[in-house]
């Protein structure tokens, strides 16, 4: 069977996108602080539930106490719960064995021993017994050796076969010829996994092999940890949402742009929608009440072509169009965020690049100009005021960065007032010169790049330790967010990445298969056998470019996005 196993490394088993989230420098102190104290607290005198606690209190201590139970359960050595009950269902199971127990303990070559036998009942106890469909992981290990498997395997390869699951339910019942356990590992499981012809696939890591980053007082060598930290996280174990995941939207980030902004987000009955803020909790200091104001003052609306498309009042006119006016602003400002991180990141952290802070931009005439003197022309066509200030803001050749034409008629960013505050929001991510939550009033625009830039817009890219401890914020999470604000009149949706990708990957495919049949007179019935008849790929690359996707109701470009992906993946193949 050896032949058969699939070993995978730390950082193969990552989902990539969770490769790419910086981990705080917090959470990785935690850990080597807590993973350190593992190893130094094993004693091969003591007994097997002695090694059992000391990996419950380093798992609770470094990842899961707050939201997660973890305890045994009946005969499982430990298991951790989706919820923080006991009650809750189990989503890790875990067999621990004392360092010194080599009989029972997998190894490379032998994974057919007691510890995975006892995986295999405990799994079928709670996939069969307890119709858990939320089991995620299961794990063997000794502290010193980790072999991790996904449940999924577990329930293709045992819970699936029929001759497996009623020996098991016999088993269960006393109708085999012994009721101990060990009958059930010796005469079930370990016969039908000797014999079993699937592959078999797992993690596999010795944290001896960790043990010089890990006491090692130079912090460049801790981005060797990074993959050994995630596997063991709630986020891979438990599959739960990471940070840069385009499914997870993140409620603090969100809750506080509505605040700046001047909308807030209401439900009503299975919809959540996004609306102005009610009167009396209004701030003239937000983008959106600074537009009304001036809309109405100066007249605006009626220099409108079509104006009944904005609402049937002047009140639902005036929002609509204040509303149309500070999304495009704002939109603007997040996507040169992520702009000015990716200069910063690919000048190796050079912060003379950074070009979003209130003592370069001073007010709104000073952002109008960013927007259409600096980033809507060519260095050498840029006027000279603006030329010293912004030396490294490159040309974008946009229509991000051309007026739009309810701009043209009603207003640019620079008719807001300047002389206005906002109040700081309650659950505000800024902190004061004490490290405390930041209260009062402060400038709108001095509050938006520091609430930008108490944020990490730079984590696409290669394995790091963010040094600041911010959150990350990334072009998917934007887009899921200005979907849902975009969506703000009929109730917000946004479709998250699994969804598109599975869309694209089964319409794609189809079409790409239907397309190859059409032209050579094929007779292929999916992608696998269509590639066995390809000889010439620069012919098959003409064939595939030859499709056209389309997404007519595009929001945030998401679906795009996934289709692009999938094209992309089936050309690489």
């Amino acid at each position: 069977m050896n032949e058969l196993i699939q070993i995978l490394k730390p950082r193969k088993a990552l989902n990539k996108a969770y490769l790419k989230v910086k981990p705080n420098r917090s959470e990785i102190e935690c850990f080597k602080t807590n993973l350190s104290q593992l190893l130094d607290r094993m004693n091969d005198s003591e007994s097997e539930e002695f090694h059992k606690n000391l990996v419950s209190d380093f798992l609770k201590d470094t990842y899961y106490k707050q939201n997660h139970f973890i305890n045994t359960k009946g005969k499982n050595d430990l298991v951790i719960h989706n919820s923080n009950s006991a009650s809750g269902t189990v989503g890790v199971i875990i067999e621990a064995k004392k360092p010194t127990n080599k009989a029972e303990m997998l190894t490379k070559e032998n994974i057919n021993v007691k510890a995975l036998q006892e995986l295999v009942l405990y799994y079928l106890r709670e996939r069969i017994t307890q119709k858990n469909i939320e089991v995620k992981h299961l794990i063997a290990t000794n502290i010193y050796e980790w072999f991790i498997f996904d449940a999924t395997l577990f329930d293709r390869l045992f819970a699936q076969n029929k001759n497996l699951v009623n020996q098991f339910i016999d088993f269960e019942n006393g109708r085999l010829a012994d009721t101990k356990t060990d009958f059930f590992y010796k005469q079930v499981a370990e016969p039908f996994i000797a014999e079993y012809k699937h592959d078999i696939e797992f993690t596999c890591l010795d944290i001896r092999d960790y043990e010089k980053p890990l006491r090692n007082a130079d912090k460049k060598d801790d981005n060797q940890l990074i993959a050994l930290f995630k596997l063991l996280s709630p986020e891979h174990l438990l599959k739960l949402p990471f940070a840069n995941d385009s499914n997870s939207l993140d409620k603090r980030f969100y809750g506080e742009l509505l605040h700046i902004i001047g909308l807030t987000e209401t439900k009503e009955g299975s919809k959540k929608l996004i609306q102005r803020n009610k009167e009396g909790e209004r701030n003239t200091g937000s983008f959106l009440e600074n537009a009304i104001i001036q809309l109405d003052s100066l007249d605006k609306i009626s220099r409108l072509d079509n104006v009944s498309q904005f609402g049937a009042n002047l009140q639902e006119r005036l929002f609509n169009v204040a509303l149309e006016l500070s999304i495009t602003w704002i939109n603007r400002v997040l996507f040169l965020k992520l702009l000015e991180a990716q200069l910063i990141t690919y000048h190796k952290g050079d912060k003379s690049y950074e070009f979003l802070r209130y003592d370069k931009i001073k007010d709104y005439d000073d952002l109008n100009s960013l927007f259409f003197q600096v980033l809507a022309r060519r260095t050498n066509e840029r006027n000279e005021d603006v030329k010293t200030l912004f030396a490294k803001v490159p040309y974008l050749n946009s229509s991000l960065f051309e007026p739009t034409e309810i701009e043209h008629t009603t207003l640019f960013i620079s008719n807001l007032r300047n002389d206005k505050t906002l109040p700081v929001y309650s659950q505000t991510v800024l902190k004061d010169s004490t490290g405390k939550k930041r209260s009062g009033t402060i400038n709108p625009l001095e509050y938006l790049f520091e609430f930008l830039n108490a944020y990490d817009f730079t984590s696409e890219g290669s394995e790091e330790i963010q040094e600041d401890n911010k959150t990350l914020i990334n072009a998917s999470v934007l887009g899921l967010i200005f979907e849902k604000i975009n969506g703000y009149k009929d109730g917000s949706f946004f479709t998250p990445g699994f969804i598109t990708m599975y869309m694209c990957r089964e319409t794609i495919r189809k079409a790409v298969v239907q397309k190859f049949n059409e032209t050579n007179n094929w007779n292929c019935t999916d992608i696998n056998s269509l590639y066995d008849k390809i000889d010439d790929r620069n012919e098959a690359n003409n064939i595939i470019n030859e499709l056209k996707i389309c997404d007519p109701a595009v929001g945030s470009g998401h679906f795009l996005v996934s289709a692009l992906n999938e094209m992309i993946a089936i050309k690489a193949i």
